[in-house]
């Protein structure tokens, strides 16, 4: 069997060991262009993995992302690796991680919370569970357990 690789990247940011088959997702979060040719990216779907078995990994040439993206991708992929690349190295390396609170990021459930009734309130949320992932919306107190459906 004949094995593929994509290509390392001068700079800009890896997001590796994402579940697979979410690297996809990842991209429309992160609302990626790829008919841009502004950054070059990179998909890897269903790359053999050690840790996961199967994994996804994406490549973003010229861009460092966002404290707002990096929080998206930690509810998409929570423990999937992202790489700083600068002259060829990893400057910067870390896991990603639920956060603690978001703001932006998730849509209230609730069609009556006040962050959906045409107020201009920031949809808020508190983890209150890692596994399995719940957030409870700061306002209504309405529990999320459906993080993918409710990403804004």
């Amino acid at each position: 069997m004949r094995e593929y690789k994509i290509t390392p990247i001068v700079k800009g940011t890896v997001i590796d060991h994402i579940p697979a088959g979410m690297g996809i997702r990842v991209l429309k979060i992160l609302g990626l262009d790829v008919s841009d040719p502004k950054h070059t990216v990179s998909l890897g779907i269903h790359v053999r993995s050690k840790k996961l078995g199967w994994k996804d990994i994406l490549k973003i040439e010229d861009r460092e992302l966002k404290k707002q993206e990096l929080d998206k991708i930690a509810l998409i992929a929570p423990g999937a690796t992202i790489s700083i690349i600068e002259k060829g190295e990893v400057k910067e390396k870390y896991k990603a991680n639920l956060p603690e609170k978001t703001k932006g990021i998730l849509r209230c459930p609730n069609p009556n919370c006040i962050t959906n009734v045409g107020e201009p309130i920031e949809h808020e949320f508190i983890l209150i569970s890692r596994n399995p992932v719940k957030y409870r919306c700061m306002y209504c107190e309405r529990i999320l357990d459906d993080v993918l459906k409710n990403l804004m």
